[in-house]
C-alpha cells in the first residue's frame, strides 16, 4: 500500500469552468500531489485557461468551444496522437469524473493499452438529457452513450447511496463503491469583526435572519421553491435576507422571478465569487444554508457550510440529506415551498438551536479532502490489484 501511484484525473470541466466536479478534481489533484503520489489533470482545452496558476500538470486535449455563460468546452478526443500522449505517460490508473467526452477518451486509450479505469458518477445526468434533448431517439442515444462509458470502467464510484438510482435509470446493474466527497474549506470560526464587515458591506441590520443559497443558478436545483418560500415568509410579516451566491444559465430568469415575487429588498446577489476565503465569510454570516435540491448526488455546499458551523435545510430523502439527523446535524423538510417556509418560520429566530445544530454539523458531518482522497487513494491500490488479477498481468 506504500507504492506511489501516477494517476490521470479526467474531467470535462476544469477552471476557468467552475462547478462541483471542477472543484472535486482540483481537490483530488492537490491532495494526491501533496505526498501521496503524482496526479495529472486531463481535460478539454479552454480559450480562457490559466493553467500556470497550478503547481501540478494539466494536460489539455482538443475541444470545441461554444461560448456560454458557464464557460463549458466540449472535448474532442478523436486524434490518434492523443491516445499515445496518455499511454506514453505511464499512468498506473485513470480516474474519470464524468461519463462524457473524457471517459470516451479513456476508453479509446484503453483499446490501445490496458489500464485500470475508475469512474466517479457525480451528477444525475438524466435531468439534463430529459430537459435538453427533444426527441426520443436522441434521448435513447444519450442514455446508451452514458451507459457504455459507465460500464467501460473497471470500478464505479458514487458519492452517495441515493445517486445509485440515477445509475440504474441508465441501465447500469453492476457493483459500485460509495466514496464521499470532502470539503476544501477548513473548519473555521469566523470572527465577529469579519462577519460584521460582510454585513456592513450589504447593509444587513443586526439580528436579521440570514438565509444562504450557494451553487449554480439553475432551476433544477429547486431554486423556485426557495423563492416561493421566501415570498410566503415575507407575506407573513417575517423580515430576513436571502443571499444568492453563485451564477449560472438561469440566473437572469431567477432574478426576474424574484422581482415578480416582490423580493427585491430581501435578496442579495453576490454574482460569481472564486475567492474561497470570501465564500467562507458568506457561509459564516448565514444562519441557515437553503439547499432543497434533489438533483445533486452529494452536495459539497452542505459540508462547506458545516465547516463554518452553519446548518443546512435539506429535503428529506434527498442525496444531500444522507446522514443528516433532523434537528441534530441539520434540518429536514419536504420538497415543497410550504414545508420550507413552515420549517424556517419555526427555527429562524431560535439562535441557540441554530448554533447548536451548526456545531454538531461541524463536528459530525464535515469531511476534509485530505481524509476523503486518502481513502480514495487506498482504494486505487485495490482496483489496480483486481485489474491485474482479472487480466493476468
Amino acid at each position: 500500500m506504500d507504492k506511489r501511484l501516477k494517476i490521470g484525473l479526467g474531467s470535462d470541466a476544469f477552471p476557468p469552468t467552475t462547478d462541483g466536479i471542477s472543484n472535486v478534481v482540483q481537490s483530488y489533484a492537490q491532495q494526491i500531489n501533496n505526498g501521496l503520489g503524482e496526479a495529472v489533470v486531463i481535460t478539454p482545452k479552454n480559450p480562457n485557461q490559466q493553467d500556470y496558476k497550478y503547481d501540478y500538470e494539466i494536460f489539455r486535449y482538443k475541444s470545441l468551444w461554444v461560448p456560454s455563460k458557464e464557460g463549458y468546452s466540449v472535448g474532442w478526443p478523436f486524434k490518434e496522437e492523443l491516445h499515445q500522449e496518455i499511454i506514453s505517460r505511464n499512468f498506473d490508473l485513470l480516474h474519470s469524473h464524468t461519463p462524457l467526452a473524457t471517459s470516451f477518451y479513456f476508453k479509446r486509450v484503453c483499446e490501445k493499452k490496458k489500464l485500470p479505469v475508475v469512474l466517479t458518477y457525480h451528477t444525475k445526468y438524466e435531468y439534463d438529457i430529459d430537459k435538453r434533448v427533444p426527441t426520443k431517439w436522441g434521448k435513447d442515444y444519450a442514455y446508451k452513450f452514458l451507459l457504455d462509458k459507465i460500464t467501460a470502467a473497471d470500478e464505479v464510484w458514487v458519492t452517495s447511496e441515493g445517486s445509485v438510482d440515477s445509475l440504474r435509470k441508465f441501465g447500469y446493474q453492476g457493483d459500485y463503491v460509495v466514496m464521499p466527497n470532502g470539503c476544501d474549506l477548513p473548519i473555521t470560526n469566523v470572527s465577529d469583526s469579519d462577519a460584521g464587515m460582510i454585513k456592513r458591506k450589504h447593509n444587513i441590520p443586526e439580528n436579521t435572519p440570514i438565509f444562504l443559497y450557494s451553487g449554480r443558478m439553475i432551476w433544477y436545483k429547486n431554486i423556485e421553491l426557495i423563492l416561493e418560500a421566501c415570498r410566503k415568509l415575507k407575506n407573513e410579516g417575517h423580515n430576513f435576507k436571502l443571499i444568492m451566491l453563485g451564477f449560472g444559465a438561469d440566473e437572469f430568469a431567477i432574478k426576474l422571478k424574484a422581482k415578480k415575487l416582490g423580493l427585491k429588498n430581501n435578496i442579495i446577489w453576490t454574482g460569481k465569487i472564486l475567492d474561497r476565503q470570501e465564500i467562507l465569510g458568506y457561509y459564516a454570516i448565514a444562519d441557515i444554508l437553503l439547499f432543497p435540491s434533489v438533483f445533486d448526488t452529494n452536495g459539497l455546499v452542505v459540508r462547506e457550510a458545516a465547516a463554518c458551523g452553519t446548518p443546512s435545510l435539506l429535503v428529506h430523502g434527498s442525496c444531500a440529506a444522507e446522514g443528516i439527523q433532523d434537528g441534530e446535524t441539520g434540518f429536514l423538510c419536504m420538497e415543497s415551498y410550504h414545508s420550507i417556509a413552515s420549517t424556517l418560520s419555526k427555527i429562524m429566530y431560535n439562535k441557540d438551536l441554530i448554533n447548536r445544530v451548526g456545531k454538531r454539523a461541524q463536528s459530525d458531518i464535515y469531511i476534509s479532502w485530505e481524509d476523503s482522497v486518502k481513502k480514495a487513494f487506498d482504494r486505487y491500490h485495490i482496483v489496480i490489484d483486481n485489474f491485474k488479477t482479472k487480466n493476468n498481468l
